[in-house]
C-alpha cells in the first residue's frame, strides 16, 4: 500500500510538472498592447531588424523596421502579427513562426500612442469608389465584381484580374500590398487588396496574376473575407 501511495504522488507532481512545461511555452498574446521583452540577439537586413527575444521566459523571433537595438536591453512593443513559415529573402531563412511588430521602443508605449501608431497592411478604410475607373479585364481573365460574387468558386485557384492602382502599402511583412479597383462593383464591394513582391504606382493599369484566398486572418485583427496572395505582374 504504501508503495501504491508513494507511486500515485509521484504521478501527481510528474503531472504537475508537465502542466507547468506546457504552460511556460504558450505564445504571446497578439492582441495586447504595451509589452517587454529582452533582445538576445540582433540581425540587421536592409528593410527589416530580426530579434531574437524573451518575454516571460518564452523566447522567439520578432521584426522591425530597421532600427538600432541593443543586446541585453529591455525594449517595449504593441500588438504583434504573427506569421508562420516566413522566408526571408534578405537573409536565406525560413522562420517557422516570427511575429512582425510596428511600435517597438526603449520607453513604454502607451494605449493611446500604440494605437494610433499601428499600421494596417490594407487600411481598415477602403478606398473610396472611383466612379472614374473602367477597365476591361484581360482575355481568360476575371473582374473584381465577378470574383467576389463568385468567390467560393474561385477559392484557392490562380486567377487574373486587371486594373488600376489606387493604393500602395511598402513592404509591410515582407511584402507590398496592392489595392486596385477596375470599375466593377459587386454588392459594395469593388476594392481588390494583393499582396506582392513586385510594386506598382498609384494610377498604373496593371495586370495581375495570383492565387484567391478566402477568410485570411493575419493576426491582430486584419482579416480579409477575400485577398490575392503571391500576385505576380503580367507584362
Amino acid at each position: 500500500m504504501r508503495l501504491l501511495a508513494v507511486w500515485l504522488l509521484a504521478s501527481v507532481l510528474l503531472a504537475s510538472c508537465v502542466q507547468k512545461k506546457k504552460e511556460s511555452v504558450q505564445p504571446i498574446n497578439t492582441s495586447s498592447l504595451m509589452r517587454a521583452v529582452t533582445v538576445d540577439e540582433v540581425i540587421q537586413t536592409d528593410s527589416y531588424t530580426y530579434l531574437k527575444v524573451t518575454e516571460s521566459g518564452n523566447q522567439f523571433w520578432m521584426a522591425v523596421n530597421r532600427q538600432p537595438v541593443e543586446v541585453g536591453q529591455k525594449y517595449y512593443y504593441d500588438s504583434a502579427l504573427e506569421m508562420k513559415d516566413f522566408k526571408s529573402k534578405a537573409l536565406d531563412r525560413t522562420f517557422e513562426t516570427i511575429y512582425f511588430v510596428q511600435s517597438f521602443s526603449k520607453e513604454p508605449i502607451s494605449e493611446k500612442k500604440a494605437t494610433a501608431s499601428m499600421q494596417e497592411p490594407q487600411g481598415k478604410k477602403v478606398e473610396a469608389y472611383n466612379k472614374a475607373i473602367d477597365v476591361e479585364p484581360v482575355d481568360g481573365g476575371v473582374t473584381i465584381a465577378k470574383l467576389y460574387e463568385s468567390k467560393k468558386d474561385y477559392s484557392g485557384k490562380q486567377v487574373t484580374v486587371r486594373g488600376q492602382i489606387v493604393k500602395v502599402n511598402k513592404n509591410i511583412m515582407g511584402r507590398n500590398w496592392l489595392h486596385i479597383q477596375d470599375g466593377t462593383n459587386f454588392d459594395g464591394k469593388y476594392d481588390l487588396t494583393i499582396t506582392s513582391s513586385e510594386l506598382a504606382e498609384v494610377g498604373q493599369v496593371v495586370t495581375i496574376e495570383g492565387t484567391v484566398t478566402l477568410d485570411k486572418d493575419f493576426g491582430a485583427g486584419y482579416f480579409y473575407d477575400l485577398i490575392i496572395e503571391n500576385g505576380s505582374l503580367v507584362e
